[in-house]
């Protein structure tokens, strides 16, 4: 895969894909959108003490480090599960500045990148991840999930990944209150998660998007 480091708005790296011509996060700010969408519109809207995670698309792990960070800061566990096709090589990785731009440790970053694909590591008595190298189309859930990350690139870029049938797999796979969180606000999309189940919330989105996608299961 042909990759190159980019310096985004915020301060903090992302990645630009080559062959596919789009970036893994907003050219506005990686940290400032992974922050706003997944985060401050995902994670903060569960109120449970344990929650477990399914990340669609593991790509540069910044999901899964705020994750982290956001754990140890209020004391909740996260069982945090996540699904890539294609892993970043360390070359690519270990460049990238979110350990300095979030003033944590080097280590917790790296350490969720090179643990062993298909096998729980315990970060630290709150986070554990278990990263699975292979495509959503052909993932086997057996767990149920509080909250999905869904953050593959874009429906004009993966739209294998955005379909129908992986979203009321996913549906299916949630608790009851479950949310679904995406930075993707297309109509289509938001028509296709309303038609599996979902109920569609709105809201605005970090800098340079108007709207993000919030579907919850009620």
């Amino acid at each position: 895969m042909n990759n190159n480091i980019i310096l985004t708005d915020d301060g903090s790296n992302s990645i630009f894909n080559c062959n596919i011509k789009e970036s893994y996060h907003s050219r506005y700010g990686a940290i400032n959108e992974s922050q706003h969408v997944f985060i401050n519109y995902g994670l903060k809207f569960v109120s449970k003490k344990e929650i477990k995670i399914f990340e669609v698309g593991f790509g540069t792990g910044l999901n899964a480090l705020l994750s982290y960070i956001y754990c140890e800061n209020h004391k909740i566990k996260i069982d945090y599960q996540t699904i890539e096709k294609f892993p970043l090589k360390k070359a690519y990785y270990s460049p990238l500045n979110f350990s300095d731009q979030l003033k944590i440790k080097k280590n917790i970053f790296t350490n969720l990148h090179s643990s062993k694909w298909e096998s729980k590591l315990e970060i630290s008595t709150f986070f554990s991840i278990t990263k699975y190298a292979q495509d959503l189309n052909d993932f086997k859930h057996e767990f149920y999930y509080d909250l999905v990350y869904f953050d593959a690139f874009s429906p004009e870029k993966q739209p294998e990944l955005w379909t129908e049938k992986n979203f009321k797999k996913l549906y299916d796979n949630l608790n009851y209150n479950g949310i679904l969180i995406t930075y993707c606000a297309k109509g289509l999309i938001k028509r296709t998660l309303k038609k599996v189940g979902f109920k569609i919330y709105s809201f605005p989105g970090p800098k340079g998007k108007r709207e993000i996608t919030q579907a919850r299961k009620i």
